[in-house]
């Protein structure tokens, strides 16, 4: 069996109810008209310390979810508590958040590929708003534009990527543009390309299109007018790197690709003038020989440390960052206390990592060191069924965080 068919069998039986389920709204509270007697003293109110995080899932898989799940966390402590789910969805595999914070949009990982629009509200009566068709199968992932008016999505199956507008309200229009990716050849031993990932380049002149199966990293330009999508150039990796995602260094000028079927980390320069990806040498992950999957790096906002999740190796990298962004510099690996570790991302302070562990259905929730990027558990893991995607976010309303 090839290595893309092994890696990912598109998922059926989906569960198709479109009722939704929604949080009762929390009682209000009332201060009285008058003033404190004299004998009780002023109580300051302390810091709200519970925020909000959504999880994907696989509906159709044995043991998944039922749509997409929400919770809150606290975080000091990082101890999470499940809400309600958001049902009516299929296969909410990956999921992004639109700047305002007022909707979430998720991926429908399945053969007739779709991409959906779920409104949120501070009281945890979260809407529906429709879904679209990505015109191809099995997206995989998807992020919305920094002007907030396109949606981008990869869709795996197929090779090729899609861009929707984004409305107003939140809601999704039909597709402006789709783009397959038809050369370089497929790597040894793929069937054929295989689109992962799309982003935006932080100076957001480009957009960047990973696909595992050629070895290659697509840059195109946005025409923001139109939401159409022009190839500038075309990076090459070493055959069978199996590139599955990128993530920028702060400073915009190096990203770093995590390389999931020779399980390497490879550094790459970006040209922001000519939207050119050089990437580097090959660099290990830390998690010795064999099949480690990596899957998806993060880096703190300071730029001073990355982190490598494996998914194999059920552990998360740790790297120092050197050179302004040029160099990493492997540190140590770190057990992620599940298994598979499809998917992290930090809280919005950055002072949290959260790991979305796909087979043992579980999220666990890392403290960062500021000083030294030291990564401590900071509890038991949350049940979540068949997690691959955790959404720390900032809320648009009140409850915000």
């Amino acid at each position: 069996m090839n290595h893309a068919t092994s890696r990912r069998v598109v998922l059926g039986a989906l569960f198709a109810g479109a009722a939704l389920s929604v949080a009762p709204a929390l009682p209000g509270s009332s201060r009285p008209s008058g003033p404190a007697p004299d004998s009780v003293p002023a109580v300051r109110s302390r810091p709200r310390t519970s925020r909000q995080l959504l999880l994907g899932t696989y509906t159709s898989a044995e043991g998944g979810g039922k749509g997409i799940g929400t919770a809150s966390y606290d975080s000091v402590t990082g101890a999470i508590s499940a809400g309600p789910t958001i049902v009516g969805l299929d296969n909410p595999s990956y999921l992004a958040m639109h700047p305002s914070g007022a909707t979430v949009y998720a991926v429908d990982e399945q053969d007739r590929g779709g991409v959906t629009a779920v409104a949120l509200s501070p009281d945890g009566s979260h809407r529906v708003l429709g879904t679209r068709s990505t015109g191809g199968a099995g997206p995989t992932h998807l992020s919305v534009h920094p002007t907030g008016r396109w949606l981008l999505t990869a869709n795996y199956t197929s090779a090729s990527i899609v861009v929707h507008p984004i409305r107003g309200d939140g809601s999704l229009g039909e597709a402006t543009d789709l783009v397959a990716h038809t050369a370089p050849p497929p790597g040894p031993g793929q069937d054929g390309p295989h689109a992962h990932q799309i982003i935006t380049t932080p100076d957001r002149d480009h957009i960047l299109a990973v696909d595992l199966g050629n070895d290659s990293v697509y840059t195109y330009r946005l025409d923001e007018n139109h939401g159409t999508l022009g190839q500038v150039s075309c990076a090459a990796l070493r055959p069978g790197a199996g590139p599955r995602h990128i993530t920028f260094h702060p400073g915009g000028r190096f990203a770093y690709l995590a390389c999931e079927v020779d399980n390497t980390a490879v550094v790459c320069g970006y040209d922001p003038a000519t939207g050119t990806l050089s990437p580097g040498a090959a660099q290990s992950t830390g998690t010795g020989a064999g099949a480690s999957y990596p899957a998806q790096f993060l880096v703190t906002g300071d730029g001073r440390f990355a982190y490598l999740a494996n998914r194999g190796h059920n552990s998360l990298t740790r790297y120092a960052v050197e050179d302004d962004g040029a160099a990493l510099r492997l540190l140590d690996t770190v057990p992620v206390g599940g298994d598979f570790p499809r998917q992290i991302a930090f809280s919005p302070d950055g002072k949290l990592l959260f790991a979305a562990n796909q087979r043992s259905s579980t999220v666990t929730v890392f403290r960062v060191d500021a000083r030294s990027g030291g990564l401590t558990r900071t509890g038991d893991a949350f049940p979540a069924p068949v997690a691959v995607c955790v959404l720390p976010y900032r809320s648009s309303g009140p409850a915000g965080d």
